[in-house]
């Protein structure tokens, strides 16, 4: 299903609703269930790969081999140029004026062209327009520093048709009035060396915009890559699949109208100033941002952002790229669905690390650090029902939304200032590995979900504050524990989770200050007795402060539990995640 972006907040309310209705009861493991079940129920579309997101859109048109060149020699000419016949032209030499292509099927070799316009252009085509830079070329093209608010013809480098961009020579392209390259249809960036300055978007294609290869290097006012139609159902994409793109935008990096797709490359954006610094209000800096599905599914991507890094209005599916994210705000946000099959991503900084009404984590590592929230499923509407358990068990007492996260594989880390796992609705354990290094008020807590948090499978550690703790529920198939110590234990500590036989079950080493610490795996049994320990070593792999084993030595024992059974209430008072109050655990 593809929600078209002028219709997609009035149809996101039902978007919702349908996705809790398909999601929600099927990402609950029956009784008794293990493993890592994929949670498919509840990412709806999100789960498309880039090979069928890029099947439902317009094809990208593949560029007309050259024909024989007839030489253009721009040298002692000035005004406009015309060509009003098909063929392959080489251009070189220097003019101050413009050309204008009147005919389809023309190609133009750049081999050492300048071209400045003072008044429109430097290069308008009415048609199909292919670009070759000759090899070991240097080509520069400037145009008007302002154009009409109605002009038709309104870049550097134009085309009322499709546009390709081939060739391994170099092309700088400065945009003084508008945009620096733009295409009222497809563009094609293919091969070379790219460089462009703009005083609004850098790139511009209307129905798409494909980057197959080449290095590109944009700085611009506005965005930096675009696609903006917004009227046709199949275009409106972004497609990156090789080549090396560097973006520097006060807008957003890449905006994309319906879909982002990357499948290879490198992509470098820092958009708005970056997560230092403050966009106008009315201003959208974010890194990169789609209007229907993002899918990033091979290649890197770093990004840094004045506002979102990766932004989705509908869902996002983290498939295989390397991603580096820095965020003023969410490190990672969709309105619907976020799932994660594949790849690394690590946000460095954010506000709320990962944020979307569903979030599926099925496969790869995620490592997120922020200032609020490090997953926060959230939006939407709420329903009536509130969960009367005990107020560690379950979130107790706040509104449920229509929100779940769902972890069935891969590993999630997480540290963060705020609540650490934070759902407004449910969330749902079957395997993988999660581990919330928390806050350290007692404000928030290192898990935070207002309905069931059933789990059936893999490994939690969550350590933090002991003001508002929630434990997995009592419902759940695979054990857990949940311990609150006399004091607090300083950062760097090592703790040991130890069974009554005194054989190690688990080994953490805090990265900050905390009082409580949740434990859940296959090997913690329900109603047998447990010591949590600090001291002694500990050895091997590293998982966010989870270690492969430890050894106790002389460690002494600063909290007994039972497992399943939560700790009582300190008698405090916290704030819940959906920002209301609720008695602290």
């Amino acid at each position: 299903m593809r929600i078209r972006p002028e219709i997609a907040a009035a149809a996101m309310s039902a978007v919702l609703a349908v996705a809790a209705l398909t999601g929600c009861g099927a990402t609950s493991s029956p009784s008794g269930a293990t493993g890592t079940t994929t949670a498919a129920a509840a990412t709806g579309n999100a789960g498309q790969s880039a090979q069928e997101v890029l099947a439902a859109n317009k094809a990208a048109h593949a560029a007309q081999a050259a024909g024989t060149a007839e030489d253009l020699d721009l040298s002692g000419r000035s005004g406009t140029v015309t060509i009003s016949n098909a063929g392959t032209y080489r251009l070189h030499g220097t003019l101050n004026g413009q050309v204008v292509v009147e005919a389809d099927d023309v190609t133009l070799v750049l081999d050492g062209a300048t071209i400045t316009s003072t008044s429109s252009a430097a290069i308008a085509g009415t048609k199909d327009l292919v670009l070759v830079l000759a090899d070991n070329s240097t080509n520069t093209l400037t145009d008007t520093n302002s154009y009409a608010p109605d002009a038709d013809v309104n870049a550097a480098l134009f085309s009322a048709g499709d546009l390709t961009v081939t060739g391994n020579g170099a092309l700088t392209v400065h945009g003084r009035g508008n945009d620096a390259i733009a295409s009222k249809d497809g563009l094609v960036v293919a091969s070379g060396n790219v460089t462009v300055d703009a005083v609004d978007d850098g790139v511009r294609g209307k129905d798409y915009v494909v980057v197959s290869g080449g290095t590109l290097a944009i700085t611009a006012g506005g965005d930096g890559i675009k696609a903006d139609n917004t009227e046709d159902a199949d275009a409106g994409y972004v497609s990156v699949t090789a080549g090396a793109i560097r973006i520097t935008s006060t807008g957003d990096g890449v905006d994309a109208a319906t879909d982002l797709v990357l499948t290879g490359g490198t992509l470098n954006v820092t958009s708005g100033g970056g997560h230092t610094a403050t966009p106008p209000a009315d201003a959208s800096a974010k890194g990169l941002k789609s209007g229907v599905i993002t899918v990033l599914e091979g290649g890197t991507a770093t990004v840094d952002a004045a506002d979102d890094a990766l932004h989705g209005d509908a869902s996002v599916h983290l498939n295989g790229t390397a991603l580096t994210l820095a965020a003023k705000d969410d490190g990672v946000h969709a309105e619907d669905t976020l799932r994660v099959d594949a790849g690394t991503t690590t946000i460095t900084t954010s506000n709320e690390g990962l944020e979307a009404a569903h979030i599926a984590l099925n496969d790869g590592s995620v490592t997120v650090t922020s200032s609020d929230d490090g997953v926060n499923a959230a939006g939407g509407s709420s329903t009536d029902t509130q969960q009367q358990g005990g107020p560690m068990n379950g979130g107790g007492g706040e509104q449920v939304g229509d929100y779940d996260v769902t972890i069935a594989g891969g590993t999630l880390v997480i540290d963060a200032q705020g609540d650490g796992f934070d759902s407004n609705g449910t969330a749902t354990m079957t395997g993988g590995t999660l581990v919330v290094n928390g806050p350290t008020t007692n404000g928030n807590g290192a898990l935070d979900v207002n309905g069931s948090f059933r789990v059936s499978g893999g490994t939690i550690v969550a350590a933090g504050s002991a003001g508002m703790v929630v434990t997995p529920a009592t419902d759940s198939t695979q054990g857990w524990l949940s311990a609150t110590f006399a004091s607090t234990v300083a950062a760097g500590t090592t703790l040991h989770v130890v069974d009554a036989n005194g054989a190690v079950v688990a080994t953490f080493v805090t990265s900050k200050a905390a009082q409580n610490i949740v434990y859940s795996s296959s090997a913690v049994k329900p109603g047998e007795q447990y010591t949590i320990r600090s001291g002694g070593t500990a050895t091997g792999t590293d998982t966010g402060g989870l270690r492969r084993s430890g050894e106790l030595g002389s460690a002494s024992t600063i909290a007994t539990v039972t497992a399943g059974q939560a700790p009582a209430r300190s008698g405090g008072m916290g704030r819940g995640g959906a920002g209301g109050q609720r008695p602290g655990g």
